[in-house]
């Protein structure tokens, strides 16, 4: 899992689309008042005579709209991106399709669905700020303060110090509303006054207001420095105001997020998603090109969870404990390295691993992959995130135990990062996986990192799995046991994901899953799930892994099992098209023709489902 990419961000609970890495960008291209399509002077934009540059036209300007109206509970800002995403919808139009090259088609495609998608998302986002609207009536004076500041308008003190002054009773009124729908009353006959009825709100978007009250705080006060700093006066009128709007506002959300929400900032807080629903995982399921709905993909998760338990059952027999395939993974999670020998551990797997690869001429390595990388220790407080070990850029974090944890909590992290389990995860994570697939995207056609994908950029590494399963990667039935764990571990992750996103399945129940069903200690599953419903990845995410390994396996039998290509050319390849969807790299690979109306229609379960051979 690469640590440092991150596909959806959810701020505040509302889901920003952050395509691919937008670090370094200059400063926003366009004031407050240009038009779509304009430039800072009003200058139209020139349709881009290449996608590339069409591309990284709409990652530039994008990522400078997002930091501008940077507040994510601002109509501002999804007014902006929606004038962004109609003009380039259009200057899309405008580019011939039958123009371009294979490669210049796959771009096409890829940008008129990520501007689909934006969309979809932006207005996921509206509704998302309707829904929290009434726990925060104070939500305009301080988007209008924020956005005059934006305009450079002068700013009326005084006007500035009245409107203030309401959000104190403005908090109080809606609190006391909260309380009233917490003690269980209920709003009476049609007639109640709306603004001191009752009102009851669960605790997804208690959560969600909280933060965004935290963050209205946080804009109030750069506005209120901005200001007070050198214009004389306007303290005069606004702090005593202002700092009693802070006050109330910092209390608000503490009410929201502790009592509302029932997050006490304690080890045994409730974990709190925000399903996405049915409509929206559609939705996504067609800009990643995969045409089978939620529940299909739930079904295929379940096929992949039965063939690894039969495997398990298969080890646990030459371990002499017939099917009993628990006992099995029991006795595989107490081989564990001693405290403070996991990273040479980890060193020693690399070094075996790139052997391996090399020795069987499976594909490329380059000399700077096996030079630059290096292993870091996972904080305890990080290991509440990731128990395991991530991708973090030239460097993988490994979990372990350590000398600020209580004895339970060691153990637990020794059991999650046994021998066997590391010895499928380190592969996962270096070579052949992110570390080398990072160095190949980051020379190879950069600009689609704009499309970055879980379904290839985590289905490579599981491709890589289950192909080093068939490579005999395995020494003993134990590490098959690790190897299987981690699979059946993807497998579930499609299940509990989808089901938790159609609001079938609660955190709770997820993190059940993860330890009974899979065997995961009880602290690394609630990590788990933490990070899958915490809004820093996309909800397809965790379908990313397994998925995108049936994709990239069933391409492979296409070209290489039952076409021209080699085993390391085919490798090669598709490590150069960028963490794009397997639908287009597949269309690179094979030479299949594409419309400009091209959608999904790929079934590769299913072929792979006939053509799997008995043993995987």
């Amino acid at each position: 899992m690469p640590h440092a990419r991150r596909h959806l961000i959810t701020f505040l609970g509302l889901s920003t689309l952050v395509l691919g890495s937008l670090t370094a960008l200059p400063a926003a291209a366009a004031g407050p008042h240009a038009r779509a399509g304009e430039g800072r002077h009003g200058v139209p934009r020139p349709v881009p005579a290449d996608m590339p540059t069409f591309i990284r036209r709409y990652s530039e300007d994008r990522g400078d709209i997002l930091r501008f109206y940077a507040s994510a509970w601002s109509e501002t800002r999804h007014d902006r991106l929606a004038a962004l995403h109609r003009e380039r919808k259009e200057a899309l139009k405008a580019i011939d399709f039958n123009t371009l090259d294979q490669q210049g088609r796959i771009d096409y495609l890829l940008m008129r669905n990520t501007l689909r998608n934006a969309d979809a998302y932006n207005d996921l986002d509206r509704r998302r700020l309707a829904e929290m609207d009434p726990l925060v009536p104070f939500r305009p004076v301080i988007r209008d303060l924020e956005e005059r500041r934006w305009r450079m308008e002068r700013t009326d003190a005084r006007a500035a110090s009245l409107d203030l002054a309401q959000i104190p009773a403005q908090v109080k009124a809606i609190r006391d509303r909260l309380e009233k729908g917490r003690q269980g009353e209920t709003p009476g006959d049609a007639a109640a006054d709306p603004a001191t009825s009752p009102l009851s709100v669960g605790p997804v978007v208690a959560q969600r207001a909280a933060a965004a009250v935290a963050s209205m705080r946080s804009a109030l006060r750069w506005w209120y420095d901005y200001h007070a700093q050198f214009e004389p006066g306007f303290a005069w009128w606004v702090e005593k105001p202002h700092d009693l709007a802070q006050q109330s506002l910092d209390e608000y959300a503490a009410f929201l997020r502790r009592e509302v929400a029932g997050l006490k900032g304690q080890d045994d807080d409730p974990l709190i998603g925000d399903p996405i629903g049915r409509e929206t995982l559609l939705q996504d399921l067609r800009n990643e090109c995969i045409p089978y709905s939620p529940e299909d993909l739930i079904r295929i998760g379940e096929h992949e969870f039965a063939w690894c338990e039969d495997r398990m059952k298969e080890a646990a027999a030459e371990m002499g404990l017939a099917d009993d395939w628990r006992a099995a993974l029991e006795r595989t999670k107490n081989s564990y390295v001693d405290p403070g020998e996991q990273t040479h551990e980890c060193t020693r797997i690399v070094r075996e691993q790139i052997e391996f690869l090399t020795s069987r001429d499976l594909l490329t390595i380059p000399d700077l992959t096996t030079e630059l990388w290096r292993l870091e220790m996972i904080t305890p407080e990080r290991q509440k995130f990731w128990p395991f070990q991530y991708y973090g850029g030239l460097h993988i974090g490994v979990g372990y135990a350590s000398d600020r944890q209580s004895v339970e909590e060691r153990l637990q992290a020794m059991r999650g990062n046994n021998r066997h389990f590391t010895r499928i995860v380190v592969p996962h994570e270096l070579i052949p996986g992110h570390h080398l697939q990072g160095h190949m995207a980051a020379r190879h056609r950069p600009y689609r990192r704009a499309f970055s994908t879980p379904f290839f950029l985590e289905g490579w590494c599981l491709y890589w799995e289950m192909k080093l399963w068939d490579l005999g990667w395995a020494r003993s039935p134990e590490d098959r046991i690790g190897m299987l764990f981690w699979r059946m571990h993807r497998a579930a992750r499609i299940i509990i994901s989808l089901r938790f996103h159609l609001g079938l399945m609660s955190p709770a129940e997820m993190i059940d899953f993860l330890t009974q069903r899979v065997g995961h200690e009880k602290n690394n599953a609630v990590s788990e799930v933490r990070r899958y419903i915490g809004g820093d990845y996309s909800p397809l995410y965790q379908c990313g892994y397994l998925l995108g390994g049936i994709q990239i396996r069933a391409l492979h039998q296409e070209a290489v099992g039952a076409g021209p290509m080699a085993e390391r050319p085919f490798n090669d390849t598709i490590l150069t098209m960028g963490t794009i969807p397997v639908e287009f790299i597949r269309a690179a690979v094979l030479d299949i023709p594409l419309s400009p109306d091209h959608e999904a229609s790929w079934m590769f379960a299913g072929s792979l489902q006939q053509d799997r051979p008995a043993e995987r």
